[in-house]
């Protein structure tokens, strides 16, 4: 670790540089090589798989795996961060979480069939939680490796940069799917399980540039014995004081809510693409690459237009966006001659507005927080905010889709969140965040 003074671009970049190396997973093993290499390894039997004793369909049970990984690291994320600003080892706590999903990542390589289909099952578990728990701690850096009027530049530059490596991965990861025969591969599962060997090694190895630069113990804290309980004591402070700073809550309960349609549209667009819409594997791979290569733009653009308006007013332009979106992707007809136009232009829609509400969210937090020592904790409750978010928006969409049959309706049930969302950033508009 060197020693950089805060605010100076050597540090922004080597935090931001850790975008860059776990966004890989979010891209190829989240939404685009994984599922579909799932997909294809557990579909016979008519997609009936055995788990431990019990049969499950493949999707059904991809998705309550993910739904535990997500409850665990909420459950975890507040008491392991509570420790970590007691202790002043929030760059530990980092450094555990990115080996534990990288490693997890890379041990998906073991995935061949459905012999081995616990393997697929475990690890794609602890990446998940080694994923999300990493990101917890990166997040907190970002009030103490940058000023306030920094923030949402810095925000959008990490994601920028996580944009960027993982289209540079993928791309490379889908011409060894799709044309094995360049790189003399006959097995026609290795390619996929290269790819997921290939994240880990991105993740873990790209990760070592943040971790020599970020600093750790910043506020050379010297904790004593119990550190545990001191730990789980210094969280409860934090829960207590949340209860007072008013903007704070209000902005977690909008954030809340248009994070229930913003994830659940990530996750499960290539899969209202393909079944509601007919939209090919290939041209759902290159809405994903479009989106991504968009967002980069989206972020950069909108953290300028943040300079000139405000954060909230920025947010609340992209969640009423976001609600366009979800009306246009409702009129979608697959019959429609120029469907596939149509869902590249929403694939587009959707990268404008993808990394700017990210990032602009992260940094719009960052700003509201109390003029504190304990940065984790309180960004375990943005995590937190977020998991519970997704568990509960796929389940709405799933649960929408199978009671009216239809995946269109899932659709529209989001944007009433997106409407809730931006009702909720209106309270705060008195306060507006312009630093």
């Amino acid at each position: 670790m060197k020693i950089i003074e805060k605010g100076s671009p050597k540090l922004i970049n080597a935090w931001a540089f850790y975008d860059w190396a776990n966004s890989v997973y979010s891209l190829v093993i989240a939404t685009a090589v994984f599922p579909i290499y799932y997909e294809s390894v557990t579909s016979q039997n008519h997609g009936m798989v055995d788990f431990m004793g019990t049969t499950f369909h493949n999707t059904s049970l991809l998705s309550y795996s993910l739904s535990l990984s997500f409850l665990i690291v909420a459950f975890l994320s507040p008491i392991l961060s509570g420790i970590a600003d007691y202790t002043g080892n929030k760059e530990r706590f980092m450094q555990f979480f990115c080996y534990l999903g990288s490693l997890s990542v890379m041990g998906l390589f073991f995935f061949k069939n459905q012999d081995t289909l616990w393997i697929g099952i475990l690890f794609t578990i602890l990446a998940s939680i080694g994923f999300w728990g990493s990101i917890v701690f990166y997040n907190s850096y970002l009030p103490e490796i940058a000023y306030p009027e920094q923030h949402d530049r810095v925000s959008a530059k990490g994601f920028m940069f996580g944009y960027m490596g993982s289209v540079i991965l993928l791309t490379f990861n889908l011409t060894m799917v799709m044309k094995p025969e360049w790189y003399g591969i006959i097995d026609p599962t290795l390619p996929a399980r290269i790819s997921f060997l290939s994240v880990g090694i991105w993740w873990m190895g790209f990760a070592q540039i943040t971790f020599y630069y970020l600093p750790n113990n910043i506020f050379n804290k010297k904790p004593k014995k119990d550190f545990i309980f001191k730990g789980i004591r210094e969280l409860k402070v934090v829960l207590q004081s949340l209860k007072q700073l008013t903007s704070l809550k209000q902005f977690l309960i909008a954030f809340f809510l248009y994070s229930i349609g913003v994830q659940t549209i990530i996750l499960l667009a290539g899969i209202y693409g393909k079944v509601e819409l007919g939209i090919e594997t290939s041209q759902l791979i290159i809405t994903i690459l479009l989106i991504q290569l968009v967002a980069i733009f989206g972020a950069y653009f909108f953290s300028r237009i943040s300079e000139k308006i405000g954060n909230i007013k920025t947010l609340k332009l992209t969640i009423a966006i976001w609600g366009l979106i979800c009306f246009a992707a409702y009129l979608l007809d697959k019959n429609n001659t120029y469907i596939n136009l149509q869902f590249y232009s929403l694939g587009g829609a959707i990268g404008m507005v993808l990394g700017a509400i990210q990032s602009l969210s992260r940094s719009t937090y960052s700003k509201l927080l109390p003029d504190t020592e304990d940065h984790a904790t309180y960004f375990s409750f943005f995590d937190v905010t977020e998991k519970i978010a997704i568990v509960l928006g796929t389940f709405i969409f799933g649960f929408v889709g199978s009671i009216t049959n239809s995946m269109r309706n899932s659709i529209f049930i989001l944007a009433i969140f997106f409407l809730l969302g931006y009702i909720a950033l209106s309270f705060m508009e008195k306060k507006e965040i312009t630093e």
